[in-house]
C-alpha cells in the first residue's frame, strides 16, 4: 500500500492516539507535585508520532530509518518511565491507566521494529530518489509482474484443461 501523507500511516495514528493517552494519564492530580516527570513523559510521548511524520517528511528510506529508530528510542524512554510510575505508592490509583499505556506503546514500538526491518530489506530509497525514469522503470516493473502472474495463470488453467481424445 502506498502512503500519500504521514497522517495515513497506521503507525502514526496509533502514535498520536498514544500521546492523547499519555495527555489524558499526565492531566491527574498525581502528577501535580511531579511536573519534571510529566512533562518529561509529555514530551517522550509525543515524540514518538513527531519523528514518524518528520522522517515519512523527509522523502528518503534512509532518514524515514534514521526517525523511525529515534521514535523506537522515544518509546522506550516512555515505557521505563511507566516501568518507574507503577513502583511509585503516589501513582498506585492510575496503576490501571499506566498499564493501558504502556500496552499501547509496547505496540506501537513493536509496529515500528517491523516497520523498520521492512524498510531495511527493501529496495525502495524513497520518493525523494524517484525521477522520470525511475517511475517509468516501476510501472514497466510492475505491469511485467501483472503479466507473469497471468500467464503462470493460464498456464495453470491449460495444464488442469483435460485434453480431448481424437
Amino acid at each position: 500500500m502506498t502512503y500519500h501523507s504521514f497522517e495515513d500511516l497506521p503507525a502514526w495514528q496509533a502514535a498520536i492516539r498514544f500521546a492523547r493517552q499519555v495527555y489524558l494519564l499526565t492531566g491527574h492530580q498525581a502528577f501535580r507535585g511531579h511536573a519534571g516527570l510529566r512533562d518529561q513523559l509529555e514530551r517522550a510521548g509525543l515524540s514518538v508520532s513527531n519523528n514518524i511524520a518528520e522522517g515519512f517528511e523527509r522523502g528518503s528510506t534512509k532518514e524515514l530509518l534514521a526517525f523511525l529508530y529515534i521514535a523506537r528510542g522515544s518509546a522506550g524512554e516512555v515505557r521505563s518511565m511507566l516501568c518507574l510510575l507503577e513502583t511509585l505508592p503516589a501513582f498506585e490509583n492510575l496503576s490501571s491507566q499506566i498499564s493501558d499505556v504502556k500496552s499501547q506503546i509496547l505496540s506501537i514500538s513493536r509496529q515500528l521494529y517491523g516497520w523498520i526491518e521492512q524498510l531495511k530489506n527493501s529496495d525502495i530509497t524513497g520518493q525523494r530518489h524517484l525521477n522520470d525514469t525511475a517511475r517509468a522503470r516501476a510501472v514497466t516493473e510492475k505491469d511485467r509482474d501483472a503479466f507473469l502472474r497471468e500467464l503462470a495463470h493460464i498456464r495453470q488453467s491449460a495444464a488442469k484443461t483435460p485434453k480431448s481424445e481424437t
